[in-house]
């Protein structure tokens, strides 16, 4: 099928999956799965949904090989974030199609990819592809809350529906031009998400006379503030020494790297600077219900980012010498989730070189830790997969893109859903031709 009729394909296919609104909570993303099963159906394409309740059920697609090959999953979640209807200049659940470019939740975030990754097996499947190993494509339930709903729940009750060797996910293709030259942005490892909550003991008394009690939130706030100027030592994590080989062509020392970074570009800065160190930013806080009652308790949740290989233990002492002995308090690590990585010298990393090389020669592919996390560390987890978050954008700039998701006049040019379904087209055949 030509390349003109794929990019109509994408964006009717995506315009009619922002229609389904699969907000999350409480996502009902069964018609979403429902919706692509119809779509994929026809071309021959395997499908089943599975669901832990009715209402939540994920797409596993499947082309299935001919050999003892490497399974290749294109890993993609239907449910998106909260749209108010008042911030946008369209309908957030309309779909429309204008200049262009597809307007709706979850264009960017991560609807596209979907619609770009069903097309691209579609295509696949129409021109009798037949890879050596399972072809499989899954639109997962529940990744923005991550309730226990979508991928955590296949890998542990159906492990063998999305058990593979490589995953291509969400969390890079961002095309950046840094000293004259282009780079595209893989992520091949997270960052560790280990909130914790910090409960400040005080005496509760009438806010008519402060004196007479021990204010928990007043104490709460010094901790807060030692928490927030706390700046760790940096450490240059092997996708960074990767990074900083490629893009500046040596590696200087940890202290020096967000500078020389911010000489090149300030994007290069803003994008290395988290991945140095363990992060630590208070974002919650809770004490009285009522004003004139002076809180005895005021409990503060501080959202914390580790570096791979970094765990709450190690860290737990830092942060206690950060808080100090004058404040009675209790620190509880809640659940962590994330942390893992995926080697850099793996066939999956030659087929999105050769892929960026052909693309754009000139241009090279870097390496980077996700800041936050992503479905992909269920798979490494679970099976040990090579995982990468790589969905290349050449159209939309990587800036005006981080300000549209998970906000308002979230939209993506068909231009780049066009690019995705080459580059998943690309992989397949990389992989398992």
């Amino acid at each position: 099928m030509a390349a003109t009729s794929l990019r109509a394909e994408v964006t009717d296919l995506l315009s009619r999956l922002i229609r389904v609104d699969t907000t999350n909570p409480p996502g009902n993303e069964t018609a979403a799965a429902e919706l692509l099963r119809g779509y994929l159906e026809p071309f021959g394409v395997e499908c089943e949904l599975y669901a832990r309740v009715p209402e939540r059920a994920s797409l596993v697609a499947r082309i299935r090989g001919s050999g003892d090959g490497p399974t290749l999953l294109f890993l993609s979640h239907t449910d998106v974030v909260l749209a108010d209807p008042g911030e946008w200049s369209v309908p957030p659940f309309s779909g429309e199609v204008r200049d262009g470019e597809i307007w709706g939740r979850g264009a960017l975030d991560m609807k596209g990819q979907v619609a770009a990754s069903a097309v691209a097996i579609a295509s696949l499947a129409r021109e009798g592809f037949e890879p050596a190993g399972d072809l499989i494509f899954a639109a997962t339930a529940d990744e923005e809350v991550g309730d226990g709903f979508g991928l955590s729940w296949l890998c542990e009750t159906h492990p063998d529906a999305v058990r593979c060797d490589y995953a291509v996910n969400e969390g890079g293709g961002d095309r950046l031009e840094l000293g004259g030259n282009v780079y595209y942005v893989v992520t091949t490892a997270e960052k560790l998400t280990a909130p914790f909550e910090i409960n400040v003991h005080g005496r509760s008394g009438h806010a008519s006379m402060p004196g007479i009690a021990d204010n928990a939130l007043v104490k709460a706030a010094r901790l807060i503030e030692r928490i927030a100027g706390y700046r760790p030592e940096p450490e240059i994590q092997p996708e960074v020494e990767a990074f900083l080989r490629t893009v500046l062509g040596e590696v200087p020392p940890p202290d020096e790297v967000v500078a020389r970074a911010a000489a090149l570009h300030r994007t290069a800065a803003e994008l290395i600077e988290p991945l140095l160190v363990p992060t630590f930013a208070p974002t919650m806080i809770s004490a009285s219900r009522k004003r004139n009652v002076i809180p005895a308790l005021c409990k503060v949740i501080v959202d914390c980012r580790l570096l791979p290989g970094q765990t709450p233990a190690e860290i737990e002492q830092t942060v206690r010498g950060l808080l100090g002995s004058d404040v009675d308090y209790d620190l509880d690590f809640l659940k962590a989730e994330g942390g893992t990585r995926s080697a850099l010298d793996t066939p999956l990393w030659s087929a999105v070189e050769s892929y960026v090389s052909e693309l754009e020669p000139g241009a090279a592919a870097v390496p980077v830790i996700c800041a936050g996390f992503t479905d992909s560390h269920w798979l490494r987890e679970a099976f040990g997969a090579v995982a990468y978050g790589f969905f290349p954008y050449r159209t939309m700039a990587p800036q005006l893109a981080a300000t549209l998701i998970h906000s308002a006049d979230e939209r993506v040019p068909s231009s780049d859903l066009e690019l995705g379904v080459d580059w998943l087209r690309h992989v397949a055949r990389t992989i398992g031709g």
